[in-house]
């Protein structure tokens, strides 16, 4: 795991250095640049050592000095593709290095690799020879890669930070379209950043640069498809029985690691399956790390002792007064360098944290619930599609009144935020419903905010293209292809990767294991959502492992009390880039007063204030 950091064109190794330096804290274990003054190319890594400690060292080159390779990731099945690549003659030097794997693969199979790889990455190839960069990111993006062109130069880096740091960038301005779309989606979809001229290279996409003309081309490697017409054989016994098998393969390719490894443990499903299936390939020395709150709607604790226990684990619970963390939340804003609409980034922040001060690798969840369908739009989207049906539409706006009126909780996850969520999409197509359950803002608010006409059409083109494109006619299956494309990449993969970086933590995800989300993508819809049950199949494949009390459990968020931390709080000084103060104001004033539920636009404002400036 690294941050990695270059570019090509203007610009010096003093540049170099100080775009590695911005990222520090994603690599503090090591650093290694390269430059080719001639062309120029300027390759920097920052190090976090977790495979083939000493041998590991980047920038890393083939033996004639024609391929070089900067990472920022981990490839769990290096041994494997190593002992393939030694089979048709490539020999290596260092002992078990991953980023070897690369350099090699690439020499053999060209951009075919990236097919090859199962693991989390983003990673810069420069083949000397042609005079050629290449750029790739992972298929879920878990691993982030940013680029830039300004003033004769073509930067990159594994953050806004890396690149802003480069002279050609430091006064980047912001991006209106960015800001606009992250307000009606609490984050950047797909290739957008908060600036001008700088972008998110998409998941599972390459760039390649031709590093003498500057001319480059994108094209994408993968793509996540739901394709239920071709489901597994055999029954869904069997299914359950294969999905058991694979996760238990994945959680083992992911304990592989020089540096201590542990868990995150929430009490939830998907995180104690992870721990069952670790606790299969590993029989000691097991830690999991757990976050408990004093405030009981936000404390999942005694959930994740009892699963630890029962496995033999080591469990560590840091119990946090969130009335005393919400301090923190400045800190953490400045730290992320990047604004993220997600507020449980606070949490997630918190446990990372905590884990990191007795391991270096921990395995998430992170991914269960958009392959499996558990949140709680999937359990209302047939009483939505049922409401809209039978409702006339004349009356929606009057029941949307109604809901409006109820009392506001500050409760994780009440009834009245999920019900006023919920309607909010009803008067829109159904290809609208999902970004508009999670929007902190409705397409005619950004409007308002932003002092300039645009559509639901503009603001969520993105999503509409993907429902559009879904290989299958099911709502559900669309509704999975959202979160999963969306949702879960810019969202919360983003969220828990800044996270954990931010204290020189890898985290990694069993449940994005290739071979799993091969197989999950072919499974029907009514054994991901059954009768009203969330994540059915899983269950069926974990209840043999699991306690019965925690397959029943119902889902709740990484939440904090956001919306009662608002009211004491005074709103930022800083402005948000072409927007209308005035607008944002009057909602925090209704907040406070409790007339409406305004936690997810307010905190979008906050998280701008603390990383883009007018």
């Amino acid at each position: 795991m690294c941050g990695i950091a270059g570019f090509i064109g203007t610009g010096t190794a003093d540049d170099l250095r100080a775009m590695c330096d911005a990222i520090l804290h994603r690599g503090p274990d090591g650093e290694g640049y390269f430059a080719d003054q001639h062309l120029p190319v300027f390759l920097g890594s920052r190090r976090l050592a977790v495979v083939d400690i000493k041998g590991g060292a980047m920038p890393m080159w083939d033996e004639r000095g024609d391929i070089c390779v900067v990472q920022n990731g981990e490839i769990y099945n290096h041994r494997d593709l190593r002992r393939e690549l030694e089979a048709e003659g490539h020999r290596f030097q260092s002992d078990h290095s991953d980023t070897e794997v690369l350099v090699q693969g690439y020499k053999a199979w060209g951009e075919g690799l990236f097919l090859k790889l199962n693991g989390m990455f983003a990673v810069a190839i420069y083949d000397r020879h042609r005079k050629t960069l290449i750029l790739a990111r992972d298929r879920f993006g878990e691993k982030p890669l940013f680029y830039g062109e300004s003033n004769g130069c073509l930067a990159f880096g594994s953050e806004l930070r890396a690149i802003l740091a480069h002279p050609a960038f430091k006064t980047a301005p912001p991006s209106k379209t960015g800001l606009m779309k992250f307000f009606a989606h609490g984050y950047f979809p797909g290739a957008h950043s908060p600036y001008e001229r700088i972008s998110k290279l998409p998941a599972g996409h390459i760039m390649r640069i031709d590093a003498a003309t500057g001319a480059r081309g994108m094209r994408a490697y993968w793509s996540f498809a739901i394709t239920p017409d071709d489901p597994p054989p055999g029954p869904a016994d069997d299914w359950a029985e294969e999905l058991d098998s694979l996760l238990a393969h994945a959680v083992a390719l992911r304990m592989d690691a020089d540096v201590p490894v542990g868990i995150f443990l929430s009490g939830g499903v998907d995180s104690s399956a992870v721990l069952s299936y670790a606790a299969q390939s590993r029989h000691n020395d097991l830690n999991t790390f757990a976050i408990g709150f004093r405030e009981q709607s936000f404390d999942e604790s005694a959930y994740a002792e009892m699963v630890a226990k029962q496995f033999g684990a080591q469990y560590r619970v840091e119990v946090c007064h969130l009335e005393s963390a919400r301090d923190q939340v400045p800190a953490l804003l400045d730290a992320v360098g990047e604004p993220l609409g997600d507020s449980s980034i606070l949490p997630t922040a918190l446990l990372s944290a905590f884990a990191r001060k007795h391991v270096t690798v921990a395995l998430s969840g992170d991914g269960g619930d958009e392959l499996f369908a558990g949140y709680d739009p999937f359990k209302v989207l047939g009483r939505a599609a049922f409401y809209d049906a039978v409702v006339p539409r004349p009356v929606h706006a009057a029941v949307k009144a109604l809901a409006a009126r109820l009392p506001v909780s500050e409760n994780n996850m009440s009834f009245d935020f999920v019900l006023n969520r919920g309607l909010k999409g009803l008067k829109h197509p159904d290809k609208l419903w999902n970004p508009l359950w999670l929007a902190p803002l409705q397409p005619d608010e950004v409007a308002d905010l932003f002092e300039t006409p645009i559509g639901a059409d503009e603001l969520y083109s993105e999503a509409i293209a993907a429902w559009d494109a879904c290989p299958s006619a099911n709502r559900l299956d669309r509704v999975l292809d959202f979160y999963t494309r969306f949702y879960l990449t810019d969202g919360i993969l983003t969220k828990t990767d800044r996270a954990s970086m931010a204290v020189s933590l890898e985290v990694r995800a069993p449940f994005l294991d290739n071979i799993v989300v091969d197989f999950v993508r072919r499974l029907p819809a009514h054994v991901k959502l059954k009768a009203g049950e969330t994540k059915w199949i899983l269950k069926q494949a974990v209840k043999k492992r699991l306690p019965p009390e925690i397959l029943a459990r119902p889902k709740k968020g990484f939440g904090i009390p956001l919306a009662r931390w608002l009211r004491s709080w005074e709103p930022p000084r800083e402005t948000v880039p072409y927007a209308n103060t005035a607008f944002l104001r009057h909602r925090w004033n209704i907040h406070r007063a409790k007339k409406s539920d305004e936690r997810l636009a307010l905190w979008c404002w906050m998280a701008l204030s603390h990383s883009v400036k007018p």
